[in-house]
């Protein structure tokens, strides 16, 4: 049968690849973007992202099958707290009741595989503590002493844990919504086309996430994974964080680590 999802950073990228794939197959798709979108917002701000689950659970009828989180920012900055993190995490809860009420609802959230990378522990731990403030302090003191491009893998780090905590807490498994982590190697995106064009910075990419399956990704190969965790197909799975990267993360960490 058909679903309602609902894809924030639905304008492009991932997330664009997401709605159009879950619309393909039938599906109603709600997307959440600055601009362009069924509902414009801006996860950046608290009351952003508050503004944005009431007009979904508006929109929806206060039930939703399927949230995907797509949204976010490789540029070193606040962006990496405020858009990365808790553009995700507090949007997702917001819409906990939402998807409490569907008979089979679904969380994906959009990670990477840089969260495997070295990341700023100050910063990370004040995500997961959910101060917001603290962790903007830190994430200035980062840009401040150069340390910027640390940001986007701790906040893809706090994201992946955020998750795996949230999958079995109360409200989540004991209500039937899995909650997983799709984390992509590079993807040929907007996004990451200013990274493309610097050549420093493409050859910095090829050295630190290694992809010796079929190299880069294209959006919509990261869309058919969540796709799958998105479905009803997905009775069993929560908690997890599922590698699309062409072999980085084995490459990065070994293949002996489990």
């Amino acid at each position: 049968m058909p679903r309602c999802a609902v894809v924030t950073g639905a304008g492009s990228g991932i997330g664009a690849a997401v709605t159009a794939l879950l619309r393909s197959q039938g599906d109603r798709v709600v997307g959440v973007d600055l601009r362009g979108a069924e509902i414009e917002a801006d996860l950046a701000t608290p009351e952003g992202r508050a503004r944005a689950a009431r007009a979904v659970s508006d929109a929806t009828g206060g039930v939703t099958d399927t949230v995907i989180t797509c949204a976010g920012t490789s540029v070193p900055g606040e962006g990496m707290v405020t858009v990365n993190y808790f553009g995700t995490t507090e949007f997702v809860t917001a819409l906990q009741p939402a998807l409490a009420a569907s008979s089979a609802p679904r969380v994906v959230v959009i990670g990477s595989v840089s969260g495997t990378r070295p990341a700023d522990e100050a910063v990370v731990a004040a995500l997961l503590a959910a101060d917001e403030e603290t962790a903007l302090q830190h994430a200035r003191t980062a840009i401040a002493e150069g340390r910027e491009r640390q940001l986007y893998p701790s906040s893809k780090s706090a994201l992946a844990q955020w998750a795996r905590r949230t999958a079995v807490a109360v409200g989540w498994a004991d209500t039937g919504i899995p909650v997983n982590v799709v984390a992509p190697g590079i993807v040929l995106t907007p996004m990451s086309a200013d990274l493309f064009d610097d050549p420093e910075m493409k050859r910095v990419m090829d050295t630190a996430v290694p992809m010796p399956l079929n190299g880069y990704l294209q959006p919509e190969d990261v869309a058919r994974a969540v796709a799958f965790l998105a479905s009803e197909a997905n009775t069993h799975i929560t908690g997890q964080v599922l590698y699309v990267d062409g072999g980085a993360e084995t490459t990065l960490r070994a293949p002996s680590v489990f």
